[in-house]
């Protein structure tokens, strides 16, 4: 049996109420699970609009049986058509299909996706050997945002699901942290720093990109920042229901 856990970290831009990411979860009508993150361009509240628009589109073609890539293409046509081509959001749909039995990742940004416990041609090998499945690596081939140019195609890595996958979603407000002061986070030197076998829980990978992050921006983060782990776990022996379980943390301020 195979487990899945998923952790979601994330904050507004400094002294911005509203971050303008956005992110939601939904099951698969034939079994599974996808995560839909999009950034959307600006920050604040029209941010907000923008990338609750990709997503709302998503997650509801998701919903309904639809396939990654043109959920993708549906989430693009909708934005544009509705924003006249004058708007954009970086969106990335993280799948773990269990009709297909695989793992799909599908891009829309700028900002790579990292993996490690699954071979893959895609992307680019970072910091260790491409063939060593425990190496992790960057998804980072070019890809245009939605909702601006007429053909905005998705990229799309597809892997056969197994024990051991991890994937780390960001948008560019990790990727970017510190440089306003000349600094640059090396997003899988983190996660690589980060050990606790035999692994780490998806929320302690979150947290640790989140806190990195925060760090470099000396906690007055330049740009809206989210962290998406997605951990495919062996949760063979656990015996019992199978139960499933959603936490969710949502700071409110006074006032």
């Amino acid at each position: 049996m195979l487990q899945i856990e998923i952790a979601v970290a994330k904050v507004p831009k400094y002294a911005v109420l509203e971050s303008g990411d956005s992110v939601e979860v939904v099951e698969r009508p034939r079994g599974g699970i996808s995560i839909v993150i999009a950034d959307g361009q600006r920050s604040g509240r029209s941010a907000k609009a923008i990338s609750n628009m990709a997503v709302r589109k998503a997650v509801g073609l998701l919903a309904e049986g639809v396939r990654d890539g043109a959920v993708a293409r549906a989430a693009h046509d909708c934005l544009r058509t509705q924003r006249g081509g004058q708007v954009s959001a970086e969106l990335t749909i993280i799948s773990v299909d269990l009709e297909t039995r695989t793992l799909v990742i599908s891009r829309n940004s700028r900002c790579p996706v990292l993996l490690s416990g699954a071979q893959t041609n895609e992307g680019s090998a970072t910091g260790e050997d491409a063939g060593n499945e425990g190496a992790w690596r960057a998804l980072s081939d070019s890809t245009e945002p939605v909702g601006v140019h007429v053909r905005a195609r998705p990229t799309i890595v597809e892997l056969p699901l197994s024990a051991g996958q991890t994937v780390i979603a960001f948008t560019d407000g990790l990727l970017h942290a510190g440089s306003r002061r000349g600094r640059s986070l090396d997003p899988i030197l983190v996660v690589s720093e980060v050990g606790c076998p035999p692994h780490c829980p998806a929320t302690e990978v979150a947290d640790e990109l989140l806190r990195s992050a925060l760090a470099f921006d000396e906690s007055r983060p330049a740009d809206d920042v989210t962290v998406v782990v997605v951990q495919i776990l062996d949760a063979a022996g656990a015996g019992g229901p199978e139960i499933r379980r959603m936490t969710v943390s949502f700071p409110v301020s006074h006032g």
